[in-house]
């Protein structure tokens, strides 16, 4: 039996069951790192101090009841069976909910979003289409009218992404001291099902009476204030369950369904079954060292189980790191964070990133709090919070999904949201209550990192709109002439624009400072957008600015906010074989399935009316299209171009050609132009860039001078330009400076 499921490129491809099986193993160590360490600790915690034993079991049966009917809502219920449903094309996590809404309600918060990107293929499939008329469409015509409601739908994303990186910051040193303990030993288990059963049957067979709901109502009864504090420590048993959704893309939703119903949730039952029955009949002992888990399994497996434990400990911190790295490129790749150096560990398996800068950053807050805290306790505590907090989040988020995504009623939608926001606001309160005793943690991480993504995210946003209101008339542009009043020389310029539309305004300084120009310019823009891949087919959008002499050129390469952006070799071959094709294509008298002619307005900037773009992909995909095969020329490694202070002087002169498909007949004047860009590509490229120092206009309010003078320019002036995100050799580079008063 196959099984269907997308790949990162967006065809649909066959699954066997042991494909899946094979997956869901492999997801055991990664996704479940997190949640399976969980054991080690909650008993622990919820015995600290709200709560004490008494002569008799009902405390201990009542903690089993709320982590097996916790276990059971929020993890399996909600999270597998739910939430995972509500995948973007393959991914999960906070922001991929977010993408979903903003292409189904168009409350996109990345500002150059053209109506053409709508037309990608991931925009609609799994059924998901834009709503008409259904039960849905006032609240998305709402969403759509009111921005504040849309800066607060962004805003939710952000702090569910900001807990989550102030969750595992946290929870990196609770899960290892958790696992070696100071002064106790707490261990994970080696074989949960083997240990808790044997447990249950050594010490109390009748502990399986606990699963009933009654013992949770006598647990609140008999404890009241100190039970309902408690809860703070029950929450950790479903710490990780939002990793089972944010790495859905490095898995598949059935084998994350499967992992979890048949091996994790029994086993993590079973684990806690065992402890509550060991502790049933040990609860009249008040030392904490019998409260733990190590006590519980056999002498003789201790010591071999506390070295499985700390290399477990070592595993979940790994998924950790790593998940904060996805979330970091996420939130860049959608305007929302500064850029970061990105290092691909692996040229085969997507999604293996490693980022220095916030490598770093979570090593120091690691040590931080380890030495601030020195305590599991109040580690648990500042874990549990944040935990709580992103699920309230992804509550929010999915009651949206239900109604804008899945078509479903608005009542559903309130079901859910009371359903479960009700079991996490109770949460929610047991750990807010101890905001002082190491709770704020996260919330103050989490505040630093909502101030940077939303600092960047303004700031970008201003720049954008300064950009679109500064555009450059096209009458200007026509009344310079073909060599737009100055000298051209052979050689190919890529000019740097956030702009889909129109002509920036930098580009006037270009004209004007500079004495000569290359013979072909190209308005490069490199953007993404809220889907997780685009396929390499519908990669570029290629159009002309100016009529044909003017050889001005717009390209606009889009990526996935989960795509690889390539290296400048591939990128430069990709991008003239794009133009190349465009050229070839442009009659009407031909055209190919492999490029489709679309009259594509600007979207959103609604400024220059029925712009012609072409989608076109890269090179590997048009297998009938033109090819570009070059030859190394160490005979002149100067080249021709009389622009040689942007270009490398290393760099060997390259003997370009046009491999052209033998049918049909390509018209004269598409021959020559395509055989000025193969001069123009032999002669070499450079990249010019705008150098942006952005400041407050004047009349601007305190907050804002501080925000863009400040806070904007310190991140600006220490993230990663675009010439990085492009891997440009800095020798190819030009940059022209311009200040922006937004």
């Amino acid at each position: 039996m196959d099984l269907e499921r997308v790949n990162r490129n967006g065809r649909t491809k066959r699954e066997s069951w042991r494909t899946v099986l094979t997956l869901a193993y492999q997801s055991l160590g990664v996704v479940y790192g997190d949640l399976s360490t969980s054991p080690l600790y909650v008993y622990k915690s919820t015995f600290a101090e709200d709560i004490h034993h008494s002569e008799t079991n009902e405390e201990i049966y009542g903690v089993l009841s709320f982590v097996f009917w916790t276990l059971t809502l929020i993890p399996l219920l909600k999270y597998v069976f739910i939430v995972l449903r509500a995948d973007d094309n393959g991914e999960g996590g906070t922001f991929a909910l977010y993408s979903l809404l903003c292409r189904h309600a168009r409350v996109n918060s990345i500002p150059n979003c053209q109506l053409a990107d709508e037309e990608l293929s991931e925009y609609t499939r799994d059924g998901f289409v834009l709503l008409d008329k259904n039960s849905g469409s006032s609240l998305k015509s709402t969403l759509e009218k009111y921005r504040v409601l849309q800066r607060v739908l962004l805003v939710l994303a952000l702090i569910g992404t900001c807990m989550v990186i102030g969750m595992e910051s946290s929870h990196f040193n609770f899960c290892f001291f958790g696992s070696v303990g100071f002064g106790a030993f707490n261990v994970k288990r080696a074989s949960p099902i083997a240990i808790g059963l044997y447990n249950i049957f050594h010490w109390n067979p009748c502990v399986y009476q606990a699963l009933s709901p009654y013992y949770m109502y006598k647990f609140l009864k008999k404890t009241q204030r100190g039970g309902w504090m408690s809860l703070g420590g029950i929450l950790l048993c479903i710490t990780g369950s939002e990793a089972m959704f944010a790495d859905l893309g490095h898995f598949s939703q059935l084998s994350i369904q499967i992992a979890f119903t048949f091996v994790v949730y029994p086993s993590l039952i079973l684990a806690y079954m065992g402890q509550a029955a060991y502790l049933s009949k040990h609860h009249t002992i008040e030392s904490d060292y019998h409260i733990g888990f190590y006590v519980s399994v056999p002498e003789k497996l201790r010591w071999p189980v506390l070295g499985i434990a700390i290399l477990a400990a070592v595993v979940g911190s790994q998924a950790i790191i790593t998940g904060t790295f996805s979330i970091i490129k996420q939130c860049s790749a959608l305007g929302c964070f500064p850029r970061v150096k990105i290092v691909h560990t692996s040229s085969k398996i997507h999604g293996q990133i490693y980022i220095p800068e916030i490598n770093w950053t979570l090593m120091l807050l690691c040590l931080a709090i380890t030495v601030g805290f020195r305590d599991t306790k109040r580690l648990g505590n500042a874990s549990g919070l944040a935990v709580i907090t992103v699920m309230l989040v992804t509550t929010c988020l999915m009651s949206l999904v239900i109604v804008l995504c899945w078509h479903k009623s608005v009542i559903l939608a309130i079901c859910f949201i009371f359903f479960f926001g009700s079991i996490e606001a109770l949460y929610f309160s047991a750990s807010l209550i101890k905001f002082l005793e190491g709770a704020w943690v996260p919330i103050a991480l989490s505040f630093i990192f909502l101030m940077v993504m939303y600092v960047w995210h303004y700031g970008t946003l201003k720049k954008y709109e300064f950009d679109v209101q500064s555009k450059v008339s096209i009458n200007w542009l026509l009344g310079l002439g073909p060599t737009l009043g100055i000298v051209r020389v052979r050689g190919i310029g890529l000019i740097h624009t956030e702009l889909v539309s129109g002509i920036p305004a930098i580009f006037s300084h270009f004209v004007t400072n500079l004495p000569a120009f290359h013979q072909v310019l190209v308005f490069l823009c490199i953007k993404s957008v809220p889907v997780p891949h685009v396929k390499p087919e519908e990669r570029f959008l290629v159009g002309r600015v100016g009529p044909k002499e003017y050889r001005l050129y717009r390209c606009i390469a889009r990526y996935g906010y989960r795509d690889v952006h390539k290296d400048d070799v591939e990128f430069e071959k990709d991008l003239v074989c794009s133009i190349a094709e465009f050229i070839r294509s442009e009659g009407p008298e031909y055209d190919t399935p492999l490029v489709q002619k679309e009259e594509f307005g600007t979207g959103i900037e609604g400024l220059e009316k029925n712009e012609r773009m072409t989608v076109v992909g890269t090179s590997s995909t048009q297998l009938d299209g033109i090819k570009l095969r070059e030859e190394s020329d160490l005979s002149d490694t100067v080249g021709t171009s009389e622009l040689r202070e942007i270009r490398s002087p290393e760099r060997p002169r390259k003997r370009v050609r046009f491999v052209l498909p033998d049918s049909p007949q390509i018209d004269r004047a598409a021959r020559e132009e395509l055989h000025e860009l193969m001069e123009a590509r032999e002669a070499g490229m450079a990249f010019i860039l705008g150098h942006a120092y952005v400041r407050a206009k004047r009349g601007s309010s305190l907050i804002k001078r501080i925000v863009i003078d400040i806070g904007y320019d310190f991140l600006r002036r220490n993230s990663r330009g675009p010439n990085y995100a492009l891997s440009i050799p800095h020798a190819s580079t030009l940059e022209v400076g311009m200040i922006y008063h937004v």
